[in-house]
């Protein structure tokens, strides 16, 4: 996978979200939104000028801009629910040279004033639960942390293969060839094909999307059928291409990657909220899915090494699924 190529789509989508944000009611701040603007206009005009370093520059921006920010302004919010006005004051002090609004101004002089009167800080802020979710997502995730962990070992072993001189290595280890399938009957392929990546930011883009997305399902509908869910999505991905190839309606190529997994993840929680819209915050979590749904398409559609195919196939066996899961007592 090219990463220019997606440190410019990442610059792009980005900061078209956050405008898309403004116009929400209580959405993305005045200064959040100049931020944007500056990530766009930084991206636009390297794309013209020198496209073939524009998702470098443009990347970089994007995280100097507004990456950068929305952690460390997470970050003061966690220490200041915490009491930790110092820390927070200095962390905030630092981020006001990438993000100076006004907003950010205030809440500056309001850690100041907390930090010579602390007699002003009232009752002690609890934490909240989204906050100790993040500090501690793989271990109430085993099932996550074990497909990463497989995946990252599954990496090793190729890069050890690459550096004995094996030309193939991925083929000899079991990337998805559909006429292998077809003709030498080689089904394994629909398996180990999940497990193999081409580079590490192939690798590490398929991780960072099951870290972020995987969690929460599967704490919300069990380790054991979450673990179902991601293995036959990524079956349903692997044998629709397989499919597909063989009724001439793709052409045929060699793949590898969890990406169609993830898909299937993706397909999995529109599924579940869409047959439990009755739950808490459901109908807001299907539309960031059905936007997620849209990005990923995007991408597909603009990226020639991604196999569009494979992400439908597992995105729709993954809805499927979803459908298909009963709510457990306590989920969400």
């Amino acid at each position: 996978m090219d990463l220019n190529h997606i440190l410019l789509f990442i610059a792009a989508i980005s900061p078209l979200l956050v405008l898309a944000r403004a116009w929400r009611p209580g959405g993305a701040s005045r200064g959040w939104r100049v931020a944007a603007l500056i990530v766009l206009a930084i991206t636009t005009v390297f794309w013209i000028s020198s496209p073939n370093q524009a998702g470098y520059i443009g990347g970089g921006a994007w995280l100097a801009l507004l990456f950068i920010p929305a952690i460390g302004l997470r970050r003061v919010a966690e220490l200041f629910a915490q009491q930790r006005y110092k820390p927070a004051r200095r962390i905030a002090v630092l981020l006001q040279v990438l993000h100076p609004t006004a907003e950010l101004r205030r809440q500056i002089q309001l850690l100041r004033t907390l930090e010579s009167h602390p007699e002003f800080a009232g009752v002690r802020v609890p934490q909240s639960q989204p906050t100790q979710d993040r500090h501690y997502r793989l271990r109430n995730a085993p099932a996550v942390l074990l497909f990463i962990t497989l995946n990252v070992a599954v990496f090793l072993i190729e890069v050890a293969r690459r550096r004995s001189g094996n030309p193939d290595v991925l083929h000899r280890l079991g990337a998805l060839d559909p006429y292998s399938v077809l003709i030498g009957r080689e089904y394994w392929r629909l398996l180990t094909a999940l497990f193999l990546h081409y580079d590490v930011t192939h690798l590490l883009f398929n991780l960072f999307a099951l870290y972020v997305l995987g969690p929460g399902l599967e704490r919300t509908i069990g380790t054991f059928r979450f673990s179902l869910c991601y293995l036959i999505s990524g079956l349903g991905s692997t044998a629709g291409v397989v499919f597909l190839t063989g009724a001439r309606l793709v052409q045929p190529a060699e793949l590898v990657g969890a990406s169609g997994c993830v898909m299937g993840i993706v397909g999995a929680w529109a599924g579940f909220l869409l047959r439990h819209q009755h739950l808490p915050r459901a109908r807001e979590r299907l539309v960031n899915i059905l936007l997620i749904v849209a990005i990923q398409t995007a991408f597909d559609l603009s990226t020639p090494q991604v196999s569009l195919a494979a992400h439908v196939c597992g995105l729709i066996t993954g809805f499927c699924l979803g459908l298909a899961i009963v709510r457990r007592p306590r989920s969400i």
